[in-house]
């Protein structure tokens, strides 16, 4: 964090000081909310939860050296005392923003936008100092902490925003107000919870209508192919960009095509220039991913060579998602089980099926969670597209929901044992050692809830080492 005297936070968050005997002492380390990441200069924030009270960690926290803890109550150690610490939060990182003079990216979407924001950052590091959202901290807590991570050398800010029903996108972005706003798509991604496809454009469109006008220096980053999104240009003041596979995008790709190991290549257009891309990433709904943070790039003033070659050397940054790893046996593992939807189902099979050519495949599927009404028919598609694509096996994890991915197999012509149904990750990883031989590609994929990685990683440890349990 930029650095700041107690003083000021606690007029910035509207706090009262305790025992501190000098208010200019300064905040120069991160603000953290987990003890174990207290160190000097730090700034501790004591969110009081369920299980665990961060209050109870104060005297700890400033051993380890920070400076004080941002908590609700007196803690017998330097504190500012406020009444609402997630409030506090914000008020803090909408003053750090303001003060840094970076400019600020936001994005959203149903699908992707955690490797997008991760393709985002890698590209504007090739520019300038780049701060970005850690893993999928996209809420009212992981959002501010980003944002106070920056320093006075950051130059740009990305922001992943995620919501789960309205108003949610409008609060962040007020938290930290987007110079630069990106919408990916609107798909199916917590539909229980929304109600619908037109709620969820709703409520992802809140981040354009939180940019500056154009005359400003807003711009709305727009998919070209998803007439969710595209309608959205509609709600916005800023200057609009559309990216996309349509010959109407400003920046689209053109010759998509698969490598031989499933990783996608094509020829990117900007309105500075062409340049050609092949990406390390797996799976071919990468670049629609790409070409979202290719229209960051250039409208933040990078070339289109520059553009191509930073998303060609681009990886995954994040934990779980289309991890490829290649055991010595031969065996391929993809651990693509950090979360799930109907749309990001079918763009990790498609990436199976593309792997897996003239190998054996298996996706070794569980839950869409929060799906409300849609579930069954989503599942059943899932199941159905698994054997159109011609997937040598499915085992489908878990209950009611794994059944429905199972049936839409065995309804789609999935006969005796190309599909299955086991009752757990343990269930799956024994049906697995005893079945995989080498060459095999493996998908494993489901919502976070389900932890399927534990399979994945078991698979990974088994090739390594021998027998492992899943955990």
């Amino acid at each position: 964090m930029i650095a700041l005297s107690l003083a000021e936070i606690a007029e910035v968050v509207g706090g009262q000081t305790h025992d501190i005997p000098d208010p200019s002492v300064q905040v120069t380390g991160p603000v953290v909310r987990d003890s174990r990441e207290a160190g000097p200069g730090s700034l501790f924030v004591a969110f009081a939860g369920e299980r665990v009270d961060g209050h109870d960690f104060a005297a700890a926290v400033v051993e380890a050296g920070a400076v004080a803890v941002l908590g609700t109550r007196p803690v017998g150690v330097p504190a500012i005392v406020v009444d609402d610490v997630q409030a506090a939060l914000g008020a803090l990182a909408r003053h750090v923003v303001r003060r840094l003079g970076a400019t600020l990216v936001a994005l959203t979407g149903s699908a992707g936008k955690t490797s997008t924001k991760d393709l985002i950052a890698q590209v504007l590091q090739r520019k300038a100092p780049t701060v970005f959202t850690p893993g999928s901290l996209n809420n009212e807590i992981g959002l501010p902490l980003t944002a106070l991570s920056a320093t006075e050398e950051t130059r740009f800010l990305v922001l992943e925003m995620g919501a789960r029903g309205i108003g949610h996108i409008s609060y962040l972005a007020g938290l930290t107000p987007p110079k630069v706003g990106l919408v990916l798509n609107v798909g199916s991604a917590h539909i229980g919870e929304f109600g619908g496809r037109e709620q969820i454009a709703q409520a992802k469109g809140e981040l354009v209508e939180a940019l500056p006008s154009e005359a400003e220096g807003g711009t709305a980053i727009l998919n070209a192919d998803d007439p969710y999104v595209r309608a959205m240009a509609s709600r916005t003041k800023a200057k609009v960009i559309f990216f996309g596979e349509s010959g109407e995008a400003d920046v689209r790709a053109e010759n998509v095509r698969l490598t031989d190991t499933g990783q996608p290549s094509f020829r990117l257009h900007t309105p500075s220039g062409a340049s050609d891309v092949t990406m390390r990433l797996y799976g071919e709904h990468h670049v629609s991913n790409a070409l979202a943070a290719a229209a960051v790039a250039h409208e933040l003033g990078m070339s289109a060579d520059e553009i191509a070659v930073a998303l060609s050397e681009a990886g995954s940054l994040s934990r779980w998602r289309m991890e490829v790893t290649e055991r010595p046996d031969g065996v391929t593992v993809v651990n693509d089980a950090y979360n799930a939807n109907p749309e990001s189902m079918r763009a990790a099979l498609r990436a199976l099926a593309a792997m897996g050519k003239g190998r054996r495949t298996w996706a070794v599927l569980g839950k869409m969670a929060e799906l409300g009404d849609e579930a069954l028919a989503e599942h059943d598609a899932v199941g159905r597209l698994a054997v159109r694509l011609n997937v040598s096996k499915l085992v489908a994890v878990g209950g009611r929901e794994a059944a429905w991915l199972q049936l839409g197999a065995y309804n789609e012509g999935s006969w005796g044992e190309e599909s299955v149904h086991v009752s757990d990750a343990q269930a799956a990883v024994d049906l697995l050692r005893s079945e995989l031989r080498p060459g095999d590609v493996v998908l494993v994929k489901a919502s976070r809830s389900v932890g399927l990685e534990s399979v994945a990683q078991a698979l990974v440890e088994t090739g390594a080492e021998g027998e492992v349990s899943a955990r």
